[in-house]
């Protein structure tokens, strides 16, 4: 109970400044009435957030069976399952915002990566409605899949800098230069960022990517012995990506709609930002 009440306290406070700065910056349409929920956007984004830290793999069998049963004297305002689920965009924007105070800083040693978010079985595609004109066939490592692509940039402490979600058929080249934009120093990426015009324009921002060459190419850039030991650390990023699927729930095929797909997204994050113990570099190279 304590972690929810110290939860509680840090969404209260940011969203008393996000719901000021909201206000001030929408129209004020006297015509338009928005009616307002019996459960705080704080109480929303906790319980949110709480799922994704529970270890739960369903969220209903989460808000049924440990919300409601153990944790309603904390919510006095709870609602039905399915009312909060009809409720639940409306944390998406906050949740976006409160994820820029939690992330991660520059370091000077950054690892992008990507990483699929299957949304229906292969044999499915042409059943699924939810994302259509969304979601799209691409590959991975494993093989094919129909969905999204999660873009992740993080530092050697293992903290999230940036995030972006994409169609399952865009490369991850497309993305490099956006997510990069704010970063200084050394990126590790893999050989899917090989390119030598993005990373001549990455280097006139003070930026130099590292990637593992392939076999067939006859001019192989030349690393020192450090940046190649600081090369073979990348798989960081991979135990990153596995905390996000199997801890914090960032990946399933049970959604039914789009806001509340990137809701989903957006509280994995943000709960995987507030995990104190995150994957680190251990022994780093002596300067």
């Amino acid at each position: 109970m304590d972690h929810i009440t110290e939860l509680f306290c840090i969404l209260d406070d940011f969203c008393k400044e996000f719901n000021e700065s909201l206000e001030k910056a929408l129209i004020n349409d006297q015509k338009t009435r928005s009616k307002r929920s019996a459960l705080s956007l704080s109480e929303a984004m906790t319980i949110v957030i709480l799922f994704h830290q529970s270890g739960f793999r369903f969220f209903k069998y989460f808000y049924c069976q440990m919300i409601v049963p153990f944790w309603k004297s904390a919510f006095p305002k709870l609602l039905s399952y399915n009312r909060f689920i009809e409720i639940m965009p409306r944390c998406l924007q906050a949740l976006s915002s409160f994820f820029h105070q939690v992330k991660g800083k520059d370091t000077g040693i950054s690892i992008i990566d990507s990483t699929k978010l299957v949304v229906c079985h292969n044999l499915r595609i042409k059943r699924h409605r939810v994302f259509k004109g969304l979601a799209s066939r691409g590959k991975s490592s494993t093989g094919w899949f129909y969905g999204f692509k999660l873009h992740i940039v993080i530092n050697h402490l293992g903290e999230i800098i940036n995030i972006k979600v994409t169609s399952g058929s865009v490369h991850d080249i497309k993305v490099l230069e956006s997510l990069t934009q704010e970063l200084k120093g050394v990126l590790l990426g893999d050989k899917g960022y090989l390119s030598k015009a993005k990373a001549e324009i990455l280097a006139r921002r003070g930026l130099k990517i590292l990637t593992p060459s392939r076999s067939n190419m006859k001019i192989k850039p030349d690393q020192t012995e450090d940046e190649k030991q600081l090369l073979c650390r990348r798989g960081l990023i991979e135990t990153v990506n596995d905390q996000l699927k199997n801890l914090h729930q960032v990946d399933h095929s049970r959604h039914r709609s789009v806001h509340n797909f990137m809701v989903n997204i957006m509280a994995a994050v943000v709960a995987y930002c507030l995990n104190p113990n995150k994957p680190t570099f251990r022994n780093m190279l002596k300067k």
